[in-house]
């Protein structure tokens, strides 16, 4: 199998510029998943994200994932826990409004180097996605207007951290899922590996970089290009031995934003997916995480046929 894309984003301005853009249109196409450096993010800032989000871990929620895991008997399963995953998460939000003063236990110093990371992902998704537009014969500033809504996007980061599991053969660290949203971009620890994705039906570790990102695409860039891109089924697998920190970060439409496959990629083929409103999706991802994309793609297309045939 062909090795996991890892892309340098140096070479945006250079000679090298159109070899870089078949990587990433490779990678869009037949991956779903890529590796970014020399993204533009300084290495220093990113090592002191990671300091302060293991201190805080450590701090505030290690205790308490190991009271949940005493509560629950994990420690001695016998048999494969399908509805829970091995994971201390919480989520801040940051457009259109941030979340982050009222997240308790956050000091003060996380708190805004938080903000500034999320000001500089907020920078680069939009960059990758101009890429993909690029890629696709999309004007630019397409992706980044499809995803806009009535307040713009929505982006958040799921911080999480996967400490060590007992029973890894029996526990997943995060269940197989594709995303719902956009476009993703993960700063995942360079030491402690766990993230797979299914390609051509095996099983492909992602491989922890250090000051990497890792960008992967959501359920909404299939419907917009039309599966030209598809989101693809990722897992977590827990570790035996280490903690490791994942900062995922969604770059998602807004609420109201209406999506349906760009018309410029479906004037000489076959429309594949439905129009709908990316709530009501999200509505339906809830209860539908860990299960195919496909008929969360269906359901939609039943509506959209049900209200063509009732408005002929």
């Amino acid at each position: 199998m062909a090795n996991f894309p890892v892309i340098s984003l140096e070479k945006m301005n250079g000679d090298e510029r159109g070899a870089m853009m078949e990587q990433i249109k490779d990678a869009c196409e037949n991956w779903g998943f890529f590796e970014v450096v020399e993204h533009g993010i300084e290495p220093e800032f990113m090592d002191k994200v990671e300091r302060l989000t293991k201190e805080h871990y450590r701090k505030c929620m290690e205790q308490r994932f190991n009271e949940m895991v005493a509560s629950k008997g994990l420690e001695t399963v016998q048999s494969e826990i399908d509805d829970l995953d091995w994971e201390s998460t919480f989520f801040l939000r940051h457009l259109p409004v941030s979340n982050i003063s009222d997240i308790p236990d956050l000091d003060q110093e996380y708190k805004d180097v938080m903000r500034e990371f999320a000001a500089k992902l907020e920078k680069l998704a939009e960059k990758l996605l101009d890429l993909l537009c690029e890629n696709l014969g999309l004007e630019k500033g397409y992706l980044k207007q499809a995803f806009h809504g009535s307040n713009g996007p929505n982006f958040g980061t799921k911080v999480s951290n996967y400490p060590p599991c007992p029973k890894p053969d029996l526990i997943k660290g995060l269940r197989a899922h594709t995303d719902a949203g956009g476009i993703i971009l993960l700063f995942q620890d360079d030491k402690v590996s766990g993230l797979q994705l299914l390609k051509d039906g095996e099983w492909v570790d992602v491989p922890p970089m250090r000051h990497s990102i890792v960008i992967n695409l959501g359920d909404q860039l299939e419907v917009i290009t039309n599966g030209k891109y598809k989101s693809v089924l990722h897992r977590v697998i827990a570790q035996t031995d280490g903690t490791r920190m994942s900062l995922a970060s969604f770059y998602n439409p807004g609420n109201d934003a209406v999506i349906y496959p760009a018309p410029a990629l479906v004037e000489n083929e076959e429309k594949l997916y439905p129009k709908f409103v990316f709530e009501d999706y999200m509505k339906l991802y809830a209860g539908l995480k860990f299960q195919a994309k496909e008929p969360r793609f269906e359901a939609f297309k039943n509506l959209e046929d049900a209200s063509t045939v009732a408005s002929a």
